[in-house]
């Protein structure tokens, strides 16, 4: 049988990535499998090619664009791409992955227009921009420059919110984790 698709896509620091990764960890059950983005920026920490994101140049990532390579993908900065290969998903779904998707916005809604029904779009949400602002200042990756840039983006993106089918505010991460496990068993069935 072939694997479902669960797309997640929040702002930046919102917990997506740690509610996704509990869900990975502790519930194998739910056979969920990452897919594996392209993106044209630099590795951070101890990202590795192809374990959190398959690394291009951005020369590389337009030719692929030219070549329709791809599920989606977004400009998300200026010669800063991040986009799904369509092969690569359809590999994961053949061998009956439940596929993940942790995405920014604009592509969780283009997936979730392409496969419908056998994809579920949750929106994780910071409970407001305040907070948002403490959680990237206490990760300490980004520049202050970068973390003002992120939290525009992040009000633009929280617009979308609606399009998603499910809205998880993550006020307090245990019950955010909670709702999100129990949201994507039911999908999941």
């Amino acid at each position: 049988m072939k694997g479902k698709m669960l797309i997640v896509s929040a702002p930046s620091g919102s917990g997506k990535s740690t509610i996704v990764q509990w869900l990975m960890k502790e519930h194998p059950e739910l056979k969920l499998y990452f897919s594996i983005s392209c993106t044209s920026r630099a590795p951070r920490g101890t990202e590795q090619n192809g374990v959190e994101y398959f690394f291009l140049t951005p020369e590389e990532f337009r030719a692929k664009i030219q070549n329709d390579e791809f599920l989606e993908y977004e400009e998300v900065y200026q010669d800063r791409f991040y986009g799904t290969l369509k092969a690569q998903v359809e590999r994961q779904r053949e061998a009956g992955q439940n596929v993940v998707f942790d995405v920014d916005v604009k592509g969780g809604i283009n997936i979730k227009k392409y496969y419908g029904d056998e994809a579920l779009s949750l929106f994780i949400q910071p409970p407001s921009v305040e907070e948002l602002r403490r959680r990237l200042e206490g990760r300490a990756t980004d520049t202050p420059e970068a973390i003002v840039e992120r939290l525009a983006k992040a009000e633009y993106e929280m617009t979308f919110a609606p399009q998603f089918d499910k809205i998880i505010v993550n006020d307090d991460l245990e019950t955010a984790k909670q709702e999100t496990l129990q949201v994507v068993k039911d999908f999941l069935g």
